[in-house]
């Protein structure tokens, strides 16, 4: 049996705090947790605006350059990086395989440690979604997998995941580790169901549903757009919660106004309250989650945790963790057939209720198991180092 010790552990990420995504949010949850038996250092760019005082982990912030165009800022290669070399690392974990990726690799290599690397989003569609250009989808790519194969092990957070990094030319170990939650489950007592029914102008008497998450068109925002306001000419009573920010955000309030759907959807923006975002899971009826392009979303969880199942697309990556009808819902990405699900499955209220049961038993994993997890691995590549 292999004796558990303290371990130093990097976690390495181009993009963190104040900017939020969902690498942040995992990379947060992870040093928390592993913090409270290890000593946790995260890796990053400096940021404008950020303070690392509040949280319970140590945060180097290396300098850095803003990506023209974008709020982003990536660590300058040239920067001065002997604070990383003099915090002794036991183990090295990548969690964004570029410009810190390739830093943290070659720290790796000069103090004869581990690094492993986590696979969160499929840099193929991002690629060329970016570039529009096959040929620099594949280069990218390929840059991508060359930084990849150094590392000891890479880790991916679901199973479709193995099949297309392999298809990127990975070559080494591979492990699927799922994400958790930090959310806890929002309990009704009193005036708290009523409280967010006045909040929103919520009836009882119609179905609520809700995306969490970046609006962006990636993420198919439009397309559930597109399948309510087929469900209004229906006639249906309804209302629809966007929570979040983004880029295509005007862009959906527009196509709000132009469908007249005005008095059935709510915009929020961004809800920082944990507390109050619990109580929104846990009083919508259903997740309307079609994106094909997400991974193992965390907000699949945390809706898991409030006992609101999702509606999913057969074949997507985010729905491969499903049980259709068990756990969760799927459907074909066909605006009429997503509709018409919805349909099915709020009208099934004995179904609903067992599926919801089922989802929070079946999906809410906690931060605090993935950790220990984690940290098993840690240890067998040290160990494996030192052999």
């Amino acid at each position: 049996m292999v004796e558990k010790r303290k371990l130093k552990i990097g976690l390495f990420i181009d993009n963190y705090y104040p900017n939020i995504d969902g690498v942040t949010l995992v990379v947060d949850n992870l040093a928390r947790c592993l913090s409270k038996y290890n000593d946790v250092v995260v890796v990053c760019p400096y940021i404008d605006g950020c303070n690392d005082s509040s949280l319970p982990y140590k945060v180097i912030r290396l300098k850095s350059i803003k990506v023209p165009l974008t709020s982003y800022k990536v660590v300058n290669m040239f920067c001065n990086k002997i604070e990383l070399v003099n915090e002794k690392f036991d183990i090295i974990h990548i969690h964004s395989p570029f410009i810190l990726g390739k830093i943290g690799m070659k720290l790796a290599k000069k103090l004869d440690i581990p690094c492993i690397s986590t696979v969160h989003t499929r840099f193929d569609f991002e690629f060329k979604r970016f570039a529009k250009s096959e040929v620099v989808s594949q280069f990218a790519t390929k840059v991508l997998i060359t930084s990849l194969n150094k590392s000891t092990l890479c880790t991916v957070v679901n199973d479709p995941l193995v099949s297309e990094v392999k298809s990127y030319g990975y070559k080494g170990k591979l492990k699927v580790v799922y994400n958790g939650t930090d959310l806890k489950p929002a309990i009704f007592k009193g005036r708290k169901r009523n409280m967010i029914n006045e909040m929103f102008n919520l009836s009882n008497e119609e179905a609520v549903f809700l995306f969490v998450g970046r609006i962006i068109d990636i993420k198919n925002i439009f397309f559930i757009l597109d399948a309510l306001k087929l469900l209004k000419e229906e006639n249906y009573k309804f209302k629809m919660i966007y929570v979040g920010e983004g880029p295509d955000f005007e862009k959906l309030k527009n196509k709000v106004i132009e469908y007249q759907l005005e008095d059935y959807i709510i915009l929020t923006g961004k809800i920082t309250d944990r507390e109050l975002l619990s109580f929104i899971y846990r009083r919508s009826d259903l997740l309307l989650f079609p994106s094909l392009f997400d991974t193992s979303s965390l907000v699949r969880i945390e809706a898991a945790v409030n006992m609101t199942p999702g509606l999913f697309i057969k074949g997507s990556m985010v729905g491969s963790t499903i049980k259709d009808n068990v756990d969760g819902y799927l459907s074909k990405l066909d605006t009429v057939k997503y509709k018409n699900r919805i349909i099915e499955i709020i009208n099934d209220k004995k179904l609903l209720n067992k599926v919801s049961i089922n989802a929070k038993k079946n999906l809410g994993v906690s931060w605090k198991n993935v950790a220990k997890i984690y940290y098993d691995i840690y240890l067998e590549e040290v160990n494996n180092k030192l052999i």
